[in-house]
């Protein structure tokens, strides 16, 4: 009971004043304890932290899961996913928790945690899959790269009508995207189907999807030692 006790405090700390206002004796003050008996719980801020974390990211990941799951179509369920962080990058109290996060853990304390998201993770890949990714644990890893960017402009945002209108343009940018043999920003060849650079102007090849290069024909972009392995730090703290 005083653990979970000193962790709402340190929640509280957290939002209210951010990661500097996290300490030991304010933890005590908060909760009415000794300074020295909330060593018996946690023996150093990193640890309390890990604690906190070990929690809390669970629980996040479930209600981002929950949302997908609730989506009859892939894509839905890829835009439910995007949404379910950029809300819960809104939120003072996860804000909070990531930042102090980025810290105070280490790597190990980083490994442990990501270990709750596997089943987020796996759910985010089968969805890819529906989509016809060959390789979806890499346009996974993409995928986290367009919510971290988001989750960043975000934290800018002045307005909420700018928090909305990033949450719909990292919506499309995943969708568009990240359809199979689409190229950013490319434009369909109408007697192939293909994509086409809209930048050169170049047609795509037509194995790969890819645009081909003007002096030789040969296409570009193709990646060849790409691991198909979800990247190591997907997802990190820093989002979900």
């Amino acid at each position: 009971m005083q653990q979970a006790a000193l962790l709402d405090a340190a929640r509280v700390l957290l939002a209210e004043g951010g990661r500097e206002a996290l300490n030991f004796g304010a933890l005590a003050a908060r909760t009415g304890l000794a300074r020295s008996s909330v060593y018996e719980y946690f023996r150093s801020k990193s640890e309390l932290v890990e604690a906190l974390c070990t929690v809390d990211l669970p629980l996040w990941a479930a209600e981002i899961e929950a949302g997908m799951a609730a989506r009859d179509g892939a894509a839905e369920r890829i835009e439910a996913y995007v949404r379910g962080q950029l809300a819960l990058a809104a939120d003072p109290v996860h804000r909070a928790v990531v930042a102090v996060a980025e810290y105070e853990l280490d790597d190990a304390a980083r490994t442990r945690i990501r270990a709750a998201h596997t089943g987020l993770t796996a759910m985010v890949v089968r969805t890819l899959e529906e989509l016809g990714h060959a390789r979806p644990a890499v346009a996974a890893s993409l995928l986290q790269g367009v919510v971290e960017a988001a989750v960043r402009q975000i934290a800018r945002a002045r307005e909420s009508t700018d928090t909305a209108e990033i949450a719909d343009t990292a919506v499309r940018f995943a969708l568009d995207g990240l359809r199979p043999g689409s190229a950013a920003g490319g434009t369909v060849d109408p007697a192939a189907g293909n994509p086409a650079d809209s930048a050169a102007g170049n047609p795509a090849d037509p194995a790969t999807g890819n645009p081909a290069d003007p002096a030789t024909g040969a296409a570009v972009g193709t990646a060849t030692a790409v691991d198909d392995a979800p990247d190591e730090n997907w997802p990190d703290v820093r989002a979900v």
